[in-house]
């Protein structure tokens, strides 16, 4: 049974990600599964609150209802099959409908891990709930609302990524590395910055897409400063205007990925794999932001991601560093400075 559920998991694993799967495939298998249905209960989550149609309501009690499934505090699952058919990408509406399946998977693992994940995904949904009471459904063309000030960015990316560092560092803990009581307050504060730092990275690339739909996510309070409202990030001949608040930003997001670089230093030597599946992310992380100061991150269709193509090139030049005696740290350091 177990095999049977895992190679569900894996297929949507495989169907729903386009840069995560990549990194699961480094990981050590000790964790790898679990970190894999961890991704699959947050993006049913993130699916249901990031749907574009129905009434906020309804879908707040979706995420509501869904997340008692998944704690076990309840058996009935909402009908999914509705918001299953209005979702634009077809590989979410398929996770929508098995949906039960990526649930069931966590009868493969025992409590200690059910208990991680569940307790991750808790925050990951009361997250996108704060989201859907502040924003509203994502509508296109509504009113646009904003976060009040960085206290509220900060709250946010902690709740829906930064709460992944402390995850992924429990299973590390748990199950592949030991460290000195006294280090680990140091060691989770770093991963919460490393998953804060993927969600910054989000947030400062979508700002386009997350305006069309009402959403801002850039404080009011720092607009303001720069004499700006959410309305004018719509425009890309503003960009100059933004420009100073935007780098601002980015510059937050380096600094969140340089405390990622120091929680991978202090991962043992002898876990590669380990190493490799923090290291990929970074890797992307930092290209992003470096084509993120050099685009229009207003103009819509100047879309910035990084491609494919790169992601291959990297988990290339990866496999390399990681056996050559220094390797990881000049790989790290040569791709900051790349511009």
């Amino acid at each position: 049974m177990s095999v049977l559920i895992n190679e569900k998991i894996d297929n949507l694993l495989k169907n729903t990600s386009r840069s995560f799967y990549p990194t699961l495939k480094y990981l050590p298998k000790k964790v790898r599964g679990q970190i894999g249905l961890l991704y699959l209960l947050a993006r049913v989550a993130d699916t249901i609150a990031d749907s574009k149609h129905g009434v906020t309501q309804e879908l707040l009690e979706c995420l509501k209802e869904y997340n008692q499934v998944a704690q076990g505090n309840s058996s009935q699952l909402p009908d999914f099959t509705k918001l299953a058919e209005i979702q634009e990408n077809p590989n979410e509406a398929e996770l929508l409908m098995n949906v039960s399946d990526v649930i069931e998977g966590l009868q493969v693992y025992d409590e200690g891990d059910k208990q991680r994940m569940l307790e991750c995904l808790d925050i990951i949904i009361g997250g996108q709930i704060l989201d859907l009471e502040r924003f509203g459904i994502a509508k296109e063309g509504g009113k646009i609302s904003a976060l009040n000030d960085n206290v509220e960015m900060d709250d946010y990316t902690y709740r829906v990524a930064g709460c992944v560092g402390v995850f992924w560092t429990k299973m590390s803990l748990a199950h592949l590395i030991s460290m000195p009581e006294e280090k680990q307050e140091v060691f989770f504060e770093r991963g919460i910055r490393f998953g804060k730092a993927l969600q910054m990275i989000n947030i400062l690339r979508d700002i386009p897409e997350d305006l069309r739909f009402g959403r801002c996510y850039i404080p009011k309070q720092d607009l303001d400063k720069y004499g700006l409202n959410p309305e004018d990030l719509l425009n890309p001949e503003n960009i100059d205007k933004f420009r100073p608040l935007y780098d601002q930003y980015l510059d937050l997001t380096n600094e969140h990925l340089d405390e990622a670089i120091e929680y991978i230093k202090m991962l043992p030597e002898t876990q590669f794999r380990l190493k490799a599946s923090c290291m990929l992310p970074v890797l992307i992380g930092q290209r992003t932001v470096t084509l993120l100061r050099e685009g229009n991150i207003l103009d819509s269709a100047d879309r910035i991601k990084v491609t494919r193509d790169e992601i291959k090139s990297y988990a290339r030049k990866l496999l390399r560093a990681l056996i050559i005696p220094g390797g990881v740290k000049r790989l790290l350091e040569k791709n900051k400075d790349v511009k």
